[in-house]
């Protein structure tokens, strides 16, 4: 059955539709301890730019955090880090994609409050989402954004590891993302946002993470009964989000996705059960299915 299940994959490249930045209101929140309610205003958006190494490969990773300055606008480079104590998310593009031009799933979740690491995969292909080696890069830039927390990096100090990290991604992506809770277990995470992905084996025992699938129905290049099958062999918590007659990765840049990854990260990462709440309305529309087991 694994091998039957991971053969549905057809290479393409993972689209990115605009960026919408739609966050409520203007001005800046002050996250000031761990676990604190999740900021309701957004942040001016930083980057740097880090160039690490797993072995001998190369895992080079762009870190977008919350800012001190204007919120809107372009990320700045090197910015000073926001006053503030932020949880980890992590953003692993598709098949010819790249973080510094698919910035639809990334800018919204470090305006919103979450350091969001974004690894580079440009020279790997579907192959090594299959055999797990993304998501062992994964796990390593996980490790090495942690560290920075206690190291002499401008990000010290400024990083939540109480409430475990959030994984998302797109497509070879999806895949990366789903692998980490299948064939390369990584412990840590506590949220995950698989995205037109396939089922990439059977879920760990050793992963505790609420899990939010989104498809489309009609994607071709990731078939959806293969990401249903994934969602149904995990436990809860987890959500599938369908867009009906949605493609491969037209809604990655819709009002709907954005303030439904934010509201899964929110409630995941900063325990907001007002973010939970509001999922089944903020999700639902005649476009749209949402299944749940939230509790």
């Amino acid at each position: 059955m694994t091998m039957q299940r991971r053969a549905f994959l057809r290479v393409g490249a993972a689209g990115a539709a605009g960026l919408g930045l739609g966050l409520l209101g203007a001005g800046q929140a002050l996250a000031t301890s761990p676990l604190a309610t999740a900021p309701t205003k957004p942040f001016a958006v930083g980057v740097r730019q880090y160039n690490w190494m797993r072995g001998n490969r190369q895992v080079t990773t762009f870190i977008y955090y919350p800012a001190k300055g204007t919120p809107g606008g372009n990320p700045v480079t090197n910015a000073p880090v926001a006053d503030g104590v932020f949880p980890v998310c992590e953003y692993t593009h598709g098949l010819g994609g790249n973080p510094q031009t698919t910035q639809a799933p990334v800018r919204p979740l470090a305006a919103a409050g979450f350091i969001v690491a974004t690894p580079v995969f440009t020279r790997h292909g579907i192959g090594e989402a299959y055999n797990g080696n993304l998501s062992k890069d994964v796990s390593e830039v996980i490790s090495r954004t942690l560290a920075l927390n206690t190291g002499n990096d401008p990000l010290a100090g400024h990083i939540n590891a109480a409430p475990g990290v959030g994984v998302s991604g797109h497509s070879m992506g999806g895949m990366t993302t789903h692998g980490l809770l299948t064939i390369a277990p990584d412990p840590r995470i506590t949220a995950a946002i698989p995205m037109a992905c396939v089922d990439m084996g059977n879920p760990s025992s050793s992963v505790k993470a609420k899990v939010l699938f989104i498809h489309g129905d009609r994607d071709t290049t990731c078939p959806y009964s293969s990401a249903r099958q994934a969602y149904r062999e995990l436990p809860s918590p987890k959500a599938f989000l369908t867009y009906r007659g949605g493609d491969h990765g037209g809604y990655l840049g819709g009002a709907r996705t954005r303030n439904t990854v934010l509201d899964w990260m929110r409630w995941s990462l900063y325990g907001d059960t007002a973010a939970r709440d509001r999922l089944p309305a903020g999700a639902s529309s005649s476009g749209t299915i949402w299944e749940s087991v939230l509790r």
